[in-house]
């Protein structure tokens, strides 16, 4: 992929705008229109270099020797520009600096771990989903009430975290995201809340804030062994806080929005519940709630005959990825029978996101609950997203059920 033909191919040049309302919003055209136009387009707005297409997009994305992380996974370019914060020591850094934190997490994130958790989720998600059908009817936002509710439950309780303050967590994860994108006026209407925000985080993945037996606990127990420093333990944690909320949540939403769409994949999730799974994992690919991430070329790379100086920044599409037809047949349809793997809408390579076994378990335990109570899923109204330069998020899914007899 990095060598460097004879004569080397001139990609194709673009001004559009990624980060405008319009393509945020509805990114699928945008998509489309890039990978139409080349394996490599390059965005004069911002100068930087576009892969759309799934074979460079998971090429990049492991070649961590040529795409480099640490210069930042935003538009910003750290050899150049201060960092609005200590940069995350998983998604902001390569090896060896990233080698540790990853080790660490990694274990504390293993099958052991979740098996532990596995009954006391299923448990909590069937009282949620209980009390939301018999609380709120058969018409109720399922984002606030489902999708950011039963995330926001359970996984700060397996952090450590307290039960003050949670309602900061995704207004922090909605400002991390903006920033990795350039500074427009999402960022803007963030500025206000930064210090406020940054600080309760902060605070928040201190040793004496975290309970005795949650993954912080282990994070700093790690610290204590030797696996990690003192610098780094508030580091890992701030970034399970960070990564490990906004993307579960807006992927719990893309999957209810997904069935709700789609009633005939509702009825085949009920038959079979054990695809839950699947289902979440098809979402992801569908909606990818993490739309894109940036490189940086460690040296003069060549992408398709086409070279991306030293120090240039790259934009991979994630979700233009995961609707790629020369990947994915029918790729713009939900569907269960599809083996959904290979996606890249949590990453690839040594930078693949180390919680996505969490997502899936939350995921799991919610969907295989509203399977049971729900028998049948509809749009109510027109679902409302909220905008983020770089997620693909929700602010509500109005939809309408028929509980279960």
């Amino acid at each position: 992929m990095t060598e460097t033909p004879r004569t080397a191919v001139a990609p194709p040049a673009s001004d559009v705008d990624p980060f405008t309302a319009e393509h945020l919003e509805h990114p699928e055209p945008l998509h489309r229109a890039l990978r139409e136009a080349g394996p490599v387009v390059h965005l004069t707005r911002y100068d930087v270099h576009a892969l759309a297409r799934y074979e460079e997009v998971y090429a990049a994305l492991t070649d961590w020797q040529s795409f480099e992380s640490g210069a930042g996974a935003g538009l910003a370019n750290f050899r150049h520009e201060k960092p609005w914060r200590p940069p995350s020591l998983l998604l902001e850094a390569d090896p060896p600096h990233h080698d540790a934190p990853r080790r660490v997490l990694r274990e504390i994130l293993a099958p052991p771990a979740l098996r532990r958790l596995r009954e006391s989720w299923q448990a909590r998600a069937e009282e949620l989903v209980a009390t939301v059908v018999a609380r709120e009817g058969t018409e109720f936002d399922a984002f606030t009430t489902l999708a950011a509710a039963f995330p926001l439950r359970v996984f700060p309780d397996a952090v450590g975290l307290g039960p003050e303050g949670r309602e900061n967590l995704l207004p922090y994860g909605n400002m991390a995201f903006n920033a990795f994108g350039p500074r427009n006026g999402l960022v803007e209407a963030d500025a206000s809340r930064m210090a406020e925000l940054s600080g309760w985080v902060s605070a928040q993945c201190t040793r004496e804030s975290l309970g005795d037996d949650g993954f912080g606990a282990r994070i700093w127990a790690a610290a204590d062994r030797g696996d990690l420093t003192p610098e780094q333990a508030p580091l890992v944690v701030r970034s399970l806080l960070t990564a490990g909320v906004d993307t579960t949540v807006h992927g719990l939403a893309a999957t209810l929005y997904a069935f709700a769409s789609h009633p005939d994949q509702w009825q085949r999730l009920r038959k079979r519940p054990e695809l839950a799974r699947v289902a979440f994992d098809e979402a992801v690919r569908w909606q990818s709630p993490v739309q894109t991430f940036f490189r940086t070329a460690s040296s003069d790379v060549t992408v398709a005959g086409s070279v991306i100086p030293e120090g240039h920044k790259i934009l991979m599409f994630l979700g233009s990825a995961n609707r790629d037809p020369d990947r994915w047949a029918d790729p713009d349809r939900f569907d269960l029978g599809r083996d959904p793997s290979g996606h890249v809408g949590f990453g690839m390579g040594i930078h693949q996101c180390v919680g996505q076994h969490v997502a899936r378990l939350e995921a799991e335990t919610l969907l295989t609950a509203l399977a049971r109570r729900v028998e049948h899923i509809e749009l109510a109204g027109e679902p409302r997203r909220h905008l983020n330069n770089t997620l693909r998020s929700w602010a509500a899914l109005p939809v309408r059920i028929r509980p279960a007899r």
